[in-house]
């Protein structure tokens, strides 16, 4: 899954995972960080201060920094492989 933006479907993403409720199958996800500025932000909606719409809005003008999450043995087999090693 890739979340190419702040969107509702990012931050229904981030809610469902942060309440222990996530489901999917994701083998990896790309999104972006919920960093401090932008978790204020999901703070103000998780405590009913301001509604969905308010959060999107705010969060639009917050430029995403990419994180890549694997979640699965079969997405670090396919993805990842060791190159070497070199003394620095």
């Amino acid at each position: 899954m890739k979340f190419t933006s702040y969107s509702e479907e990012w931050l229904d993403f981030i809610l469902t995972c942060r309440s222990g409720k996530d489901s999917t199958n994701y083998d990896i996800v790309i999104g972006g960080v919920a960093n401090d500025k932008v978790f204020n932000t999901i703070e103000l909606y998780l405590d009913n201060l301001i509604d969905k719409k308010e959060a999107l809005q705010r969060l639009r003008y917050e430029k995403p920094n990419l994180q890549l999450c694997f979640r699965s043995q079969k997405a670090l087999g396919t993805y990842l492989h060791y190159e070497g090693s070199e003394q620095i």
